[in-house]
């Protein structure tokens, strides 16, 4: 039977400890490189109808880190006609839901019609559905009918100098 000495055994120790602390260093170093090759997380808007939901970052190009979307920059947002999508039975609550300091700047929902008359500093609001897939003549106002599909969006608001973020969503209506 052999025993190794104090000597080896002490060795034998450090080089698993130095073994455990290079792995250690190892994980830190591909997390932060990891991290730094990321884009900054945009804060989320949710869309819920009854018991389903979908949620968002920032539609690309509709987000201006803080800063007011340019004119050019807005008139493509506004245009934009994609997004999660979700089906909607006549007659339910669609809730719309935002984060925090979307709610802290404040907030809209645009459709083809207009929905909201002031901007929100709620964290969440909810809709009649039939309201929003609803169109309208923009001259008389008049009803033309209900609407298969419409997309939203709920738009981030500077405090004077206009909308600094979108977020888009497709309803569906079902039958």
């Amino acid at each position: 039977m052999t025993t190794a000495t104090r000597r080896s055994r002490a060795s034998m120790s450090s080089w698993r400890k130095g073994r455990r602390v290079a792995a250690a260093v190892g994980a830190v170093s591909l997390g932060l490189i990891t991290l730094a090759a990321c884009d900054k997380p945009t804060p989320l808007a949710t869309v819920t109808v009854g018991t389903d939901s979908v949620h968002t970052e920032a539609t690309k190009g509709c987000n201006g880190d803080g800063d007011p979307l340019s004119e050019k920059e807005l008139k493509g947002c506004l245009s934009k006609k994609t997004g999660k999508s979700i089906k909607v039975a006549p007659g339910e609550k669609v809730r719309i839901g935002v984060e925090p300091e979307i709610a802290e700047s404040g907030w809209v929902m645009v459709s083809s019609n207009p929905i909201m008359k002031e901007p929100s500093e709620d964290n969440y609001r909810s809709f009649d559905s039939d309201t929003l897939f609803e169109q309208k003549n923009p001259q008389t106002g008049e009803s033309l009918g209900m609407s298969k599909k419409v997309t939203i969006a709920v738009v981030e608001l500077t405090k004077k100098d206009g909308p600094k973020a979108m977020w888009h969503f497709e309803l569906e209506r079902e039958k």
